[in-house]
């Protein structure tokens, strides 16, 4: 049985959580406010019922990686300090004397129980219908935007990821102890990444068998990034990056290396719907998933805000095909219908530059064209030749020899009357102010919940960060909107 008593009863000890939680402690208003069972239903298929030891509680495993999104810990960290705060034990189910499980299950429960399960929809459907059942939702309008994540495992060399974390380690240890330099293992000084490897497990063991400070706060985060890094990374850091990571562009003179969540949100800041895509996707691509998610979720969606990112052509016509409002400034070069390899070359607002295929951001662009005769005129843009030339995308798209390769895109001045017209109503202006939320509820994924960065790799594991961490931030707002 999956299904375990989470009662307290037979504790004589647990009348401590009364005295010690208080009413308005966050995990306790979590605890009645949403009803984890569907977790079993959701995760039966994934347990033997019939054979073996019972397993531990997947309501209880599941409550740890909230945890952990909540308050940005990793796996050791979480569970060591659910032995001695009550608020987590109580919010775990846990008699206050309970033992903690081992911080490898976590691992185990990623990988084994929560494989294969749209979580990310899931979570995201129970707090929509949450606020619904609370009456928060009030608005029929969802804000669209995109925030990107960098990769665990960026363009750094595996050698440089480890060297980085020891050193970081390195230096708490002598803020506690200056000694200690005498005492430490010889650093590896040549290229070998086994050797590396082999230094960093010696300065492990080092500081937790001679050095008698490993338990201090301050050394043990640094102590637990690295021996994670060692033993549960090493495959992943002789791959040198995240297999499923991509070069995003956040302006033209700024990119990185990872993941985008493209999100929808109500006017009262709950999310209701999420796509994960890689980092070099384009905004616009994904507005109608997020409102047929939301719509999904529960969510009645009669407007659409978004930066300009989103008023292409084939928004336009979803918006006027399913009564929307797309509440988006037109963006001439975002929004041309006829242009040529639609599907090969995409728009980087944040840049202002045109992407092609394979992920090269043009480098300069020069409009074309008789001044004040809009139809005839066209914006070209110019990508670094070398490239091209050793491009596997460059049959059918770079002719051998050429000096320069452009793509130009035509400025047709008499398009898109109707969105012209609605970008000068008062309604239209009005519905633009609330975009900054969207931004704002960004800036807390990031900031508040460790979302700057994924905490593993690939895009299954980028999922279910944004699935915990979206899941978090939706609960602590509909506790905030109903106190």
């Amino acid at each position: 049985m999956i299904r375990q008593q989470q009662t307290l009863v037979l504790s004589p000890y647990a009348a401590l959580y009364d005295i010690v939680v208080p009413k308005d402690n966050m995990l306790r208003q979590i605890n009645e406010l949403v009803d984890f069972d569907f977790i079993y239903e959701e995760l039966e298929s994934k347990y033997c019922l019939d054979n073996g030891r019972n397993a531990i509680d997947p309501i209880r495993m599941f409550k740890y990686l909230l945890l952990k999104a909540i308050f940005e810990l990793s796996d050791v960290d979480i569970v060591e300090r659910s032995k001695y705060d009550l608020s987590f034990k109580f919010f775990l189910g846990m008699a206050p004397e309970d033992p903690v499980i081992d911080p490898s299950s976590l691992t185990k429960f990623r990988k084994l129980r929560l494989k294969d399960i749209n979580l990310l929809d899931l979570l995201i459907g129970k707090t929509v219908a949450l606020a619904i059942e609370q009456n928060i939702l009030k608005s029929n309008s969802i804000i669209v935007d995109a925030t990107h994540t960098k990769a665990r495992y960026n363009q750094k060399s595996p050698q440089e990821i480890l060297q980085d974390r020891a050193r970081k380690l390195r230096k708490a240890v002598y803020s506690m102890d200056e000694s200690a330099k005498t005492k430490m293992p010889a650093k590896n000084m040549n290229n070998v990444l086994e050797d590396e490897i082999e230094y960093c497990q010696k300065l492990v063991a080092f500081i937790e068998k001679e050095s008698g400070i490993a338990q201090v706060p301050k050394i043990l985060e640094p102590l637990n990034l690295l021996k994670e890094t060692v033993e549960d990374d090493v495959e992943q850091l002789r791959l040198a990056a995240d297999p499923d990571a991509r070069v995003g562009h956040k302006s033209a003179d700024s990119a990185f290396f990872g993941y985008k969540t493209h999100l929808a949100m109500t006017e009262e800041r709950i999310i209701t719907a999420a796509v994960i895509t890689t980092g070099e996707k384009n905004d616009g691509k994904q507005l109608e998933a997020l409102v047929e998610k939301s719509k999904m979720a529960g969510m009645l969606v009669k407007t659409v805000i978004g930066d300009t990112a989103y008023s292409e052509k084939d928004n336009i016509s979803y918006a006027k095909n399913n009564d929307l409002e797309l509440v988006s400034k037109l963006n001439p070069n975002i929004t041309q219908g006829t242009r040529k390899k639609e599907d090969e070359f995409l728009f980087n607002k944040d840049a202002g530059m045109y992407v092609c295929k394979a992920g090269h951001l043009a480098i300069r662009k020069a409009r074309q064209g008789k001044k004040g005769r809009g139809k005839n005129q066209r914006d070209t843009y110019f990508f670094d030749v070398e490239k091209c030339k050793h491009c596997p995308f460059k049959e059918g798209c770079y002719q051998e020899g050429a000096n320069s390769k452009t793509y130009s895109v035509s400025i047709k001045s008499d398009e898109h009357t109707e969105q012209m017209a609605f970008q000068e109503t008062e309604s239209f202006k009005a519905k633009s102010k609330e975009r900054y939320k969207i931004e704002a509820k960004n800036s807390e994924l990031k900031h508040r919940h460790g979302y700057d960065v994924a905490t593993s790799s690939g895009l299954i594991g980028m999922q279910l960060q944004g699935a915990m961490a979206i899941f978090a931030v939706n609960l602590k707002r509909i506790l905030r909107i109903a106190d």
